[in-house]
């Protein structure tokens, strides 16, 4: 077991969540469906809900649906919970369709972010909504999550709302919102909510929820990792740190620099979880400004009185950020801001952030408790083995009873089959929101709890044909997978676990997913086990073992994983491998596959136009994918979603990956509807559409060279009419050739990107 879901290892006790005694609401016992209308409270034995969530995804009754576990999870601890999915947001009356909740409103805008559900990369509104029932989109309003706040305090006023999903957590400080390119205050403030729980949610909404059924006021609740409010000034006896002076040197400061990527207690073991150089390049600075000149640590004013601490306790230490006004005027202060708060994630020694937001007699501060605490695998167990009914709710149904037609969900049609068995990714690239949401901390189930699961889609799913189309999560091949010392994975502070290089304390055994994989697929009416989730292939290649297991018995001819870019400048700002580990584990890949007799191919995923990015990049990529013989069928430029790194690369021009200051390192930034299009035509440089683009650009690089009509060339010097001929830009009488292009084969694969969650899963982007 990954040893940080050992909850002992942490400052705090978290208690179980199976340890509560249970509402007396429980003995109305569970429901087939978690209620959308008045007539099946009925049904239920209801007068009325303690609890109603309003989500703006349809209601599927599944584990993939953040709304039907929190349902669930609060079902199993007793209260009557209800959904209003989907409503009509012009209005506060459909809002009072279950009435008034007893204890509180819990809203989400869904599994994926609205902004994000509903207009691409380039800020075009989306026809589509894989949520949604018929794959229809405008049922969720721009910024869901406020709009459904506001429309609950307006259906009834003096109940508390609880605001969660992955909005909420994208959203918790003030962020850079690449739909109005400005930086937005914290969601907290503008969606008025009472709380706001970020991360997995599970363990703060039964605490919460059983604290508020106790009549304890929703504003005294301010105890509770994993959640943030809004408060007037810092408790008396909290120690405040200035994230802008941090950077001080001297042995006290040290200690409570955010900056700081290897911890005092990883030192003293001899040990480090840091593989780069900063740590040690810290130190050096710091002793070259010792010996030239004396220092004068200067204590911070709020520490007086406080006794006579050299480094104040974490678990009453919070760090004040610069406040929403300076990140909006000052794009620097910005990427700081975003660097502390990425620092501060580890469960195991992440301090709280505040931020004011206003001025005045207006001021108000935005508090942020440290990230919840993991889940153990008993308590994940628990969470999945909830009565779903793995389904979406009758409403949905035509008038067969069935999901077809205009009442399908594209989200549910995709995952009905799989099966999640982890939580969380350690790879921290840089465009990820994973990290965001569910953190660095991988939490895994059991193998008993994922065998039933696989055995209840066999005897309960209708249309199961014995494929289970994934067995995964937010990355395939973390399961189990963790810091082989807990007390150094406690207190690390590094971004990655994997970057630049396979961190030396990180386990890298695939041997419990192997025998996963192996027991799955030898269950009775199970044929096949696929793949479907993306692959870290520079962990795979640490076991061969399993780059053979995997090739042999579970790709279905293709497998998807991320190389994301082939050039070392925009790798570095991802904080992803190089190309050699690409070509190790395709040499794997192929070495498996022709000795199980199979001919298979790897779709690797790239994105265009990521901050770091030059045009030369772009580019070199282009190149390497004609070598390789690849034909990008659908590509989508970089998408700056809230609160991640490459965001704030976007934003600011700033590296946070490195200590920030006004003459720190400047990232190339791909802004312009001219450009962006530029680097997505690279990655489509088979399009004869992209041709007159690619060769202007080509010629004003100095490179026509690569424009000719041999194979060393990337791309023709004809272009193609409208009647399908070929004409010359050379002969402008030369004879017509007709096109001569080929579907997708072996060599020439149709690949899809978006850098974004994929629209069927939808709470996070691959890593």
């Amino acid at each position: 077991m990954n040893a940080l879901t050992d909850v002992s290892l942490f400052p705090r006790d978290a208690k179980p969540l199976t340890s509560y005694r249970k509402y007396w609401a429980a003995r109305f016992g569970t429901a087939p469906f978690l209620p959308m209308s008045r007539e099946e409270m009925t049904q239920l034995g209801w007068d009325s809900c303690d609890i109603v969530l309003v989500t703006g995804d349809a209601y599927v009754d599944h584990p993939s649906f953040g709304m039907a576990v929190i349902g669930r999870m609060l079902e199993a601890q007793g209260f009557r919970v209800g959904i209003i999915a989907q409503p009509d947001w012009q209005s506060a009356d459909p809002f009072r369709v279950l009435g008034k909740p007893n204890l509180f409103w819990g809203v989400t805008a869904g599994n994926m972010d609205s902004m994000i559900n509903r207009y691409t990369a380039d800020r075009k509104i989306r026809s589509d909504d894989a949520y949604t029932p018929g794959d229809v989109g405008g049922k969720r309003p721009d910024r869901a999550a406020i709009v459904y706040s506001q429309r609950c305090r307006e259906a009834f006023p003096d109940v508390p709302i609880v605001l969660g999903g992955i909005e909420g957590s994208l959203r918790r400080i003030a962020h850079y919102d690449y739909w109005s390119d400005k930086v937005r205050r914290s969601i907290v403030v503008d969606s008025k909510c009472d709380l706001l729980l970020y991360g997995n949610a599970e363990r703060a909404i039964v605490e919460i929820a059983h604290r508020m059924a106790a009549k304890e006021p929703v504003q005294h609740i301010t105890d509770v990792r994993g959640t943030a409010f809004v408060r007037r000034d810092t408790p008396e006896d909290w120690f405040e740190i200035d994230s802008t002076s941090v950077d001080e040197p001297g042995r006290v400061e040290a200690h409570v620099n955010p900056y700081l990527m290897v911890s005092e207690q990883a030192k003293a073991q001899g040990q480090s979880c840091a593989r780069e150089d900063e740590a040690q390049q810290v130190a050096a600075r710091d002793q070259a400004a010792a010996a030239a000149q004396p220092l004068n640590f200067v204590p911070n004013p709020a520490w007086r009185g406080k006794g006579n601490f050299k480094v104040p306790p974490r678990d009453r230490s919070v760090i004040r950020l610069p406040s929403y006004e300076q990140v909006k005027s000052d794009p620097v202060l910005y990427a700081h801001a975003n660097r502390v708060l990425h620092l501060e994630t580890n469960p195991g020694n992440a301090r709280a952030l505040v931020q004011a937001h206003g001025e005045g007699t207006t001021a108000r501060d935005v508090w942020i408790n440290p990230p919840p605490i993991p889940l153990t695998t008993a308590e994940m167990d628990a969470v999945f083995d909830l009565p779903y009914a793995r389904s979406p709710h009758p409403a949905y149904a035509d008038a067969n009873g069935s999901h077809d037609g205009e009442t399908k969900i594209p989200a549910w049609e995709m995952i009905r089959f799989s099966v999640n068995i982890m939580r969380g990714c350690f790879g921290g690239c840089t465009f990820c929101s994973i990290t965001e949401h569910e953190g660095r901390i991988i939490q895994s189930r059991s193998e008993g709890s994922i065998l039933r699961e696989i055995e209840d889609i066999r005897d309960k799913v209708t249309g199961f044909t014995g494929v289970i189309s994934d067995l995964g999560g937010p990355t395939a091949n973390m399961y189990r997978i963790g810091c082989k010392s807990p007390e150094i994975e406690a207190a690390c502070r590094k971004p990655s676990c994997v970057y630049p290089g396979i961190c030396s304390n990180l386990n890298t055994d695939h041997s419990a997913l192997i025998g996963l994989y192996r027991k799955a697929r030898a269950l009775r009416g199970v044929k096949k086990i696929l793949i479907g989730s993306g692959l870290r292939y520079d962990l795979a290649v640490k076991s061969p073992e399993y780059v053979k297991e995997l090739v042999t018995h579970h790709v279905g001819g293709y497998l998807k994983i991320a190389p994301e870019h082939t050039e070392t400048g925009p790798l570095s700002k991802m904080m992803k491998p190089g190309m050699g580990t690409y070509d190790r584990f395709k040499q794997m890949f192929d070495r498996f596959s022709a000795e199980a007799g199979k001919k298979q191919f790897l779709v690797p995923y790239f994105i265009a136009a990521h901050p770091g990015t030059r045009d030369e990049d772009m580019m070199n990529l282009a190149l390497w994918l004609k070598r390789n013989g690849f034909r990008a069928d659908q590509v989508q430029t970089f998408y700056p979603s809230p609160m991640a790194t490459a965001t704030a690369m976007y934003h600011s021009s700033k590296n946070p990956l490195r200590k920030i200051s006004r003459d720190s390192e400047t990232v190339d930034i791909v802004r312009g509807e001219r450009r962006r299009r530029l680097h997505k035509a690279f990655l489509r440089y088979h399009d004869p559409n992209n041709w007159p683009v690619l060769r202007e650009a080509l010629k004003a690089m100095g490179r026509a060279d690569l424009i000719g009509n041999g194979k060393q060339h990337l791309i023709p010097t004809y272009q193609p009419l409208t009647d399908g001929a070929y004409t010359s830009a050379r002969r402008k009488n030369s004879t017509p050739v007709k096109s001569s292009a080929k579907q997708p084969g072996p060599g020439r694969v149709l690949t899809q990107h978006t850098g974004l969650p994929p629209r069927a899963k939808g709470s996070k982007p691959r890593g």
